[in-house]
């Protein structure tokens, strides 16, 4: 729309509700569809009667914009006329509104009768969303009963018949399971141990909290939550979700309820309900609104104010990548591919947590997983359940570590190992003895780079000679976010003089195309959407091999890694910001500097 907004002027020619027929003819005075496309429309409109709103029945028959021939869809007909209407576009971000609020303004019937929806109230104003920008009639008695001032915005109306829906039922499950005395009232710590001795549980079966638990996962789900939290506080529970690796406050309620809800989720995940003194940690299989089945880790943790739950969301979707989905340029690609090809040795996957090592092994593993070979893994906990894989989870009350299921797998007639984490010198020395005997293991460790992880195995004991025995390579790796593909525009400033300052050295020869953020509806006005990984393979060869056996501190490893053809972290950001996938600032508030 904004390639013909300069066109269009703001008018009122129009009193009472929206009519189709009057927005063909606004469009086409304003040069937005031609003649012949407002006689198309007028002519498959009217071959029959709908109750559909105008903008919605418009969108359905897919006019083409005189300028690009583009395809008018909903959202452009509603900024359209935002604009037409002299009034002000927002798209609906369900994360930014306040439910409990929302419901306060006005009742359910109010909002659906008469199609509007309060989307942000402060002590002076109610923002209120309508799709019927010349309907006012209602605006005057919202101000009495408010005792607010209404500022009207034009939105999307099936976004405004959607979450009218949604927040209303969310508020009244809230409400609902208030009523129900769900043990309202902030908890110290002290009480909550005398809780956890007596046989008193909270109703997780309120129909209320039931509602209100269905609604929270499907609405992550929704917004491409990768983890959501629920977190007790003096006042008031918080819910908070993970989306591209940074937190957003979705509600704030009564801490009965967060302490309901949290019941709930673990009966539904077969932990102990009264016990709330010590962490616990469940697995919950369900479904996203598209009916693919999704996993969920949940762990417990007991905090001054109650206990804290998160959730980690396991979409199959996203833990099983192509390795161009994971982010892999093609240089550590064919690298990759070949090393994991190997018979047997070790191959190392290294980062902070939340870095994406998981998807990565997932992903990898997924790969070699023939028919021909078994795959047995050991984990703490087991992240997703893979059906060829044989998953095996560690238990410390069992003392059954990591090193004990190696030692039992080592039994199990496997040809690729992975170990969830190199943790001691026994584990390590387990994974060196699968990959002397023939097997290929995978496992992690965290360090800040790949060269790191060769150091940190001799700190942990192992002798350089079954270093260079058994290390066929080491993967480190970060997430970093990545521009939105809706709003990203060329940035013909700095950042080419700042990308070059990180590649000239390098000798790579490639165009530059650097984009920078803006900001849109889609991506909530940041400027990213999604995530993408950066990649450093280490491959050990026998140049590198004689530097372990000399001793060589982990900067000169590092060196020798480089003129073998490892290409560091900064550098693989660098070249992304180059080619307009993120930016030369993500890259470096992520990655470990050159120097």
């Amino acid at each position: 729309m904004s390639a013909v907004k300069s066109h269009i002027t703001a008018r009122t020619p129009h009193r009472g509700p929206l009519d189709w027929r009057n927005v063909v003819e606004w469009l086409r005075e304003d040069a937005v569809i031609s003649p012949e496309e407002a006689r198309r429309t007028v002519a498959r409109c009217s071959q029959a009667e709908s109750a559909q709103h105008p903008l919605v029945r418009l969108a359905s028959v897919a006019m083409e914009r005189a300028s690009d021939g583009k395809h008018l869809d909903i959202e452009m007909l509603t900024q359209y006329l935002a604009v037409r209407a002299g009034m002000e576009y927002l798209r609906i971000d369900p994360l930014k509104v306040d439910v409990g609020k929302v419901s306060d303004t006005m009742s359910a019937g109010y909002a659906e009768r008469h199609r509007v929806l309060p989307v942000q109230v402060t002590s002076r104003e109610v923002v209120v969303a309508t799709a019927e920008p010349f309907l006012v009639d209602w605006v005057e008695e919202v101000e009495r009963q408010s005792k607010r001032s209404v500022r009207r915005v034009i939105a999307n109306p099936q976004d405004i018949h959607r979450y009218t829906a949604e927040f209303f039922a969310l508020a009244k499950s809230v409400r609902a399971a208030v009523k129900a005395g769900a043990n309202s009232g902030a908890a110290s710590f002290e009480q909550l141990v005398e809780l956890g001795k007596s046989n008193k549980q909270l109703d997780a079966n309120d129909q209320g909290v039931v509602q209100v638990v269905d609604w929270l996962w499907q609405y992550a789900f929704d917004q491409r939550a990768s983890d959501i939290h629920l977190e007790p506080r003096r006042e008031q529970g918080v819910i908070r979700f993970r989306i591209d690796g940074l937190l957003h406050p979705v509600y704030q309620m009564p801490m009965g309820v967060l302490n309901a809800m949290t019941a709930r989720i673990k009966l539904l995940g077969r932990m102990d309900v009264v016990e709330r003194r010590r962490p616990q940690d469940g697995r919950i299989k369900t479904r996203n609104p598209r009916g693919d089945e999704i996993e969920m880790r949940l762990s417990t943790l007991p905090t001054a104010f109650g206990e804290k739950m998160v959730m980690r969301i396991f979409d199959p979707d996203t833990a099983v990548k192509d390795l161009d989905a994971l982010g892999f340029a093609q240089h550590d690609a064919q690298r990759w591919e070949a090393l994991v090809k190997r018979p047997h040795g070790i191959i190392l996957v290294t980062g902070p947590t939340g870095s994406g090592k998981t998807t990565t092994l997932y992903s990898t593993l997924k790969r070699v997983a023939t028919e021909e070979v078994n795959v047995s893994t050991i984990e703490d906990p087991i992240e997703m359940i893979e059906p060829s894989f044989n998953q095996t989870q560690v238990q410390p009350q069992l003392d059954f570590n990591f090193a004990e299921g190696l030692r039992a797998l080592m039994r199990q007639d496997p040809d690729i190992i992975m170990v969830g984490e190199i943790r001691d010198l026994q584990t390590a020395e387990m994974a060196v003895q699968a990959a002397l005997t023939g097997h290929l293991v995978f496992s992690t460790l965290h360090t800040n780079d790949a060269a790191s992880a060769i150091t940190r195995l001799m700190e942990l004991g192992v002798p350089s000679y079954l270093v260079n025995a058994t290390v066929l390579g080491v993967l480190a790796q970060r997430l970093v976010r990545t521009l939105c593909k809706q709003c990203r525009e060329p940035d013909d400033a700095s950042p080419r003089a700042a990308i070059d300052e990180v590649v000239k050295p390098w000798k790579i020869s490639g165009s530059y195309k650097p984009l920078r953020p803006v900001g849109c509806v889609d991506c909530r006005m940041t400027g990213f959407l999604g995530r993408t990984g950066l990649y450093e393979l280490l491959t050990v060869t026998e140049a590198f091999r004689e530097k372990v056996t000399q001793g060589a501190s982990g900067e000169a490893l590092r060196r020798q890694a480089v003129a073998d053809g490892m290409r560091p972290l900064r550098l693989a950001g660098a070249l992304r910001a180059a080619e307009g996938v993120t930016t030369l600032d993500e890259v470096l508030t992520t990655t470990p500097s050159l120097e």
